[in-house]
């Protein structure tokens, strides 16, 4: 099936299906004009100072809007910290899409060290350092230490997709459905944001509830979603950015020898079982005593991050391709601030 016959937008706007509240943080204009006049056209305005299409094209991604759609009801202060994470990722993802395997580990590293309090910005030679500095110092207002330890591990599992991404599309080589499956759920970027809810809600759950295996398989299952949305909607993207060798619907496509079409069908087939089971356990969540409240209610704001992502991104032009930043010349920007 060709693309010309065949639209992945009006697949995504009627066959995926969310049974959950949608759902916007009335603070999102305010803080995207944050967004565009104090970090991209102010803190950091030194990656694309010589580029006003780029940072309008970062603009029209409204990163704040995406972000008032995962975190509904935070306040303005709370919500500060979740669009800077939010810009963050689509800075590092953009930044490191064409470095090679080796290069993340570094990036990582030095990522985690920030976060962790271990090292200063300045010391970790990084482009993104002060963004994450501020990044941390804005999370501590609101919660503790162990709760920025738990979310600086899911920024390393996210590095840990990402760098996973970078060896196949070195190599030129796919991974199995089920391998792709579990590097996305990573390098989706969607666990760290899952921790953040205790920003939005003030409630800062203990270590055991984090640790319960129905816990973590809904995050899991959360990702999935995402993912499995996702990377129909990119996947066009994908094939003009020669990321294709870990896009699940082309990992599909790859495997079974079939059409785009049928392998997005396949795609949503995966999404809706996972679906399936996310709302099944949703709606027999184990007694968790006096945090029963608190829990169903996080796992109520875990699934409208889902309609909330269908509402907001099939409407940005990030996943058209005139509308994405040219990868040579971000890895021409990252060379220059290394030199």
């Amino acid at each position: 099936m060709n693309h010309e016959n065949f639209s992945t937008l009006e697949l995504l706007r009627k066959q995926f299906k969310y049974p959950f509240p949608t759902l916007k943080n009335p603070n999102a204009e305010q803080l995207q004009e944050i967004t565009e006049s104090q970090w991209i056209d102010g803190e950091y305005l030194w990656l694309y100072a010589q580029n006003p299409d780029l940072r309008k094209k970062y603009k029209n991604t409204k990163t704040a809007h995406i972000a008032a759609q995962w975190f509904p009801t935070a306040s303005p202060e709370r919500f500060k910290p979740i669009c800077r994470l939010m810009l963050w990722t689509l800075y590092n993802d953009d930044l490191y899409e064409e470095s090679d395997p080796n290069e993340i580990g570094y990036v990582h590293a030095q990522s985690v060290a920030i976060l962790n309090g271990e090292i200063t910005a300045e010391e970790s030679g990084i482009p993104l350092g002060a963004m994450l500095a501020s990044l941390r110092e804005e999370l501590l207002q609101f919660i503790p230490k162990e709760s920025l330890s738990r979310f600086t591990q899911m920024i390393s599992r996210y590095f840990n997709g990402l760098e996973t991404e970078l060896k196949y599309k070195k190599s030129k080589m796919y991974p199995s459905v089920k391998e792709c499956i579990t590097l996305r759920e990573d390098s989706i970027c969607l666990y760290p944001f899952l921790q953040l809810t205790e920003v939005e809600t003030g409630v800062v759950l203990p270590p055991e509830i984090h640790e319960h295996p129905v816990i973590q398989r809904l995050q899991a299952l959360a990702c999935h979603l995402v993912t499995f949305f996702n990377e129909v909607q990119s996947v066009i993207k994908d094939e003009a950015t020669d990321s294709i060798y870990y896009n699940i619907v082309k990992v599909i496509q790859h495997q079974n020898r079939m059409s785009l079409k049928e392998a997005c069908l396949e795609d949503l087939r995966l999404h809706n079982e996972d679906l399936k089971e996310f709302l099944e356990l949703q709606a027999s969540l184990p007694d968790f005593g006096i945090w029963h409240d608190a829990v169903v209610n996080w796992v109520h704001y875990m699934s409208m991050v889902l309609s909330g992502w269908k509402n907001i991104s099939t409407k940005l032009d990030r996943y058209n391709q005139a509308e994405f930043p040219s990868a040579v010349e971000l890895k021409e920007k990252l060379n220059q601030k290394q030199s």
